[in-house]
């Protein structure tokens, strides 16, 4: 039994660090490549892509979708599609792709004349599955050492740890209060 709780509470943590790993926002140092629009076929990746309801009919199957092509200071390539988020989940308010997409094409360059950009996105890649982090911000950098320390995940784990330890507090609480002394006067007898 004791082995059943952990596992379990391995997952739920495992599946937590994930949801915060894909919804936070993350920064990337890269060199804008290029630019471009695509017609996007959604299928079994749909879960990944924003809702069709920031900008287009509900009903819709495919949609355009602007996705921005860089060079990481490694050298690997990486693409970020560039999506609105609306009013849904996850909270990023985003109703400026087109703006968005001209500041990335203006921060083009090449590896002879590189132009460092931080990209602010969500999200996660993955080739096999055809998943883009969304972009959400495209910000000018002095160089490809430039570190950003991200503040506002630091604040958003740390008020949920302390909800989750103030929760966890109280229930322990209650359990060795209330929930204990009851079983303890029912079992009293069986002894």
């Amino acid at each position: 039994m004791l082995y059943f709780k952990r596992t379990l509470a391995v997952i739920f943590w495992l599946l937590i660090a994930a949801f915060f790993h894909y919804t936070l926002p993350q920064n990337d140092i890269v060199r804008v490549t290029d630019t471009y629009e695509k017609r996007i076929d959604f299928g079994e990746n749909s879960p990944f892509w924003a809702s069709s309801d920031t900008g287009n009919d509900p009903g819709t199957v495919n949609r355009d979708v602007f996705f921005i092509q860089t060079v990481r200071t490694s050298g690997r390539v990486m693409v970020y599609r560039n999506e609105d988020t609306g009013w849904g989940w996850p909270p990023y308010f985003k109703f400026d792709t087109s703006n968005l997409q001209a500041e990335a094409a203006d921060t083009k360059s090449t590896a002879e004349n590189p132009k460092w950009v931080a990209i602010k996105h969500y999200g996660w890649r993955n080739q096999f599955l055809s998943i883009y982090p969304n972009a959400v911000g495209v910000k000018p950098v002095a160089g490809p050492d430039v570190r950003i320390i991200p503040w506002l995940n630091i604040f958003i784990l740390a008020l949920f740890f302390a909800i989750f330890w103030a929760i966890w507090v109280r229930w322990k609480r209650f359990r060795e209060n209330r929930i204990n002394p009851t079983i303890d006067e029912w079992t009293d007898g069986w002894g």
